[in-house]
């Protein structure tokens, strides 16, 4: 939704409440995109943001695997000399 700054200034509290609901509020000035109403988003705690630390490591635990070693990765750029083939 797009209204004006001067068109919002009355339904403030209305705004207010469908950005909080999820709806997309946009206020105009000169018919040009100024800002965008969106609510504030409560800051995470440290016990939750500890869980969701230790979720994304554990998912990635299980889906890691070991590769070739990094020190004889380019081995196939060289002949038995040593030289580039």
């Amino acid at each position: 939704m797009q209204i004006s700054v001067s068109d919002a200034k009355g339904q403030l509290t209305d705004l207010v409440r469908r950005a909080e609901a999820g709806d997309e509020v946009i206020l105009t000035r000169h018919g040009q995109a100024a800002v965008r109403l969106v609510p504030v988003r409560a800051p995470i705690d440290g016990a939750t943001r500890r869980k969701l630390i230790e979720a994304v490591r554990m998912s990635a635990a299980g889906k890691a695997t070991a590769g070739p070693d990094a020190a004889r990765s380019q081995d196939f750029l060289y002949g038995d000399e040593g030289l580039p083939e």
